[in-house]
């Protein structure tokens, strides 16, 4: 017995547009930094315990992401070889 081939669940009305396509690269950027703070930055399990110190580590974790960040576009990391 041979199995279909599931389809997407988005019809083509909704691919066809260029919105679309651009809401696709944004999520891709956002889920990005979320996966880098998760597995990187040590948010995937809270360190802490208590609102105001999770806070705490959240902008921390971001703020050193920015810095990652902005190493990476300006050129400032030191050659790894």
């Amino acid at each position: 017995m041979a199995r279909k081939a599931k389809g997407s669940a988005i019809n083509g009305r909704t691919i066809r547009h260029a919105e679309y396509k651009t809401s696709l690269i944004i999520r891709k950027r956002i889920e990005e930094i979320f996966g880098w703070v998760k597995t990187v930055g040590g948010l995937k399990k809270a360190g802490f315990t208590g609102l105001s110190k999770v806070n705490t580590q959240t902008i921390i974790t971001f703020a050193a992401y920015n810095l990652t960040r902005r190493a990476t576009i300006f050129g400032w990391r030191w050659s790894a070889a």
